[in-house]
């Protein structure tokens, strides 16, 4: 590796204590949490599914806290235009004479929480696909490059269909994680309570900077990963296909449309950086089956028959890890 071992040592503490601080904001949802944090690392996008009022918009404050980032946040709905999240071209006054001058819209910003992202139209939507996959906006004939690291955590409303506008497949795919917010326990419940109706400040403190994740991204793909443990996770996308010679039954069965080649990259990049959190300078294949299902929940297409006997995709992919030989 390039980096010594003590540099490693200090990123990985550095991270640990990032998480432990955005803990003190977020009651429960470790998962989450950590979540959140690979996919950071792995420098990928993140689409947060969830019921309202479970500190979705809380969790990306806090994360732009404790890294120290820029911040910017867009509620959609239907009547956002494109030009409102990327921003215009605007005429401006110089020396006597009118200029166009780029005025640059809130996805300029390290960390963009796109606030229900399936209530803007589809051409609303769509204005997000380059900055999410080149980190590149562009406007008229110029293209404008966008602060690193950027991020784009997108928020979804599962239950509520009227009025939205689905995020069509292509879309989906550029999130390198799907994270399922779930309601907390008993005990999270009182504490969350005992957080926001008293007049207890949760005051957070910046532990990483943009520079330090960076630097942490550079590390994390230098993490070794034994042939095994890719075969194996090569496997796990395979098995999502229907289509393949010797497909797996289950896939067969309730699959129409399995993973794309990014749902592989998706794995190796935060399997990675799963084991560094960890402290391991190699991945497990314990690893790989962590981040699976955050990296393959958006990218199985269900068929009507798994719809018609209510079996959900969680449950269809945890299936086909199971059933994936590990040799």
């Amino acid at each position: 590796m390039n980096a010594s071992e003590q540099e490693l040592k200090g990123m990985i503490a550095k991270m640990n204590a990032a998480e432990a601080e955005i803990g003190k904001a977020i009651i429960g949802q470790k998962d989450v949490v950590r979540q959140v944090l690979l996919s950071l690392i792995a420098g990928g996008n993140v689409l947060l599914e969830g019921v309202p009022g479970l500190g979705k918009t809380q969790l990306v404050k806090a994360l732009a806290q404790v890294c120290d980032l820029d911040f910017s946040r867009i509620q959609f709905t239907p009547d956002l235009m494109p030009a409102d999240v990327t921003g215009t071209d605007i005429i401006v006054k110089k020396e006597g004479r009118n200029e166009f001058e780029f005025q640059p819209g809130p996805v300029f910003a390290n960390l963009l929480l796109a606030d229900e992202i399936n209530r803007a139209t589809p051409k609303t939507q769509s204005a997000l696909l380059e900055a999410m996959q080149e980190h590149t906006v562009t406007v008229g004939n110029n293209t404008y490059p966008l602060s690193e690291p950027f991020m784009v955590l997108a928020t979804q409303n599962p239950i509520e269909n009227e009025g939205t506008y689905p995020l069509p497949e292509a879309q989906l795919d550029r999130f390198l994680f799907k994270i399922q917010v779930d309601f907390p326990t008993f005990a999270e419940l009182k504490k969350i309570m005992d957080i926001t109706v008293t007049n207890k400040e949760t005051v957070l403190n910046p532990i990483l900077s943009g520079d330090d994740i960076m630097n942490i991204r550079q590390y994390v793909n230098e993490i070794p990963m034994a042939e095994e443990v890719e075969a194996f996770a090569l496997r796990l996308v395979i098995g999502t296909h229907p289509e393949v010679p010797g497909a797996n039954e289950i896939a067969k069965k309730y699959i129409s449309c399995g993973a794309s080649p990014r749902a592989a990259q998706a794995i190796f990049k935060t399997a990675r950086a799963k084991a560094m959190l960890e402290g391991r300078y190699n991945v497990s294949f314990a690893d790989v089956e962590a981040v699976a299902l955050p990296a393959l929940r958006h990218r199985v297409t269900l068929s009507f028959e798994a719809l018609a006997e209510g079996i959900t995709t969680d449950q269809i992919v945890k299936k086909i890890v199971s059933s994936i030989p590990k040799e």
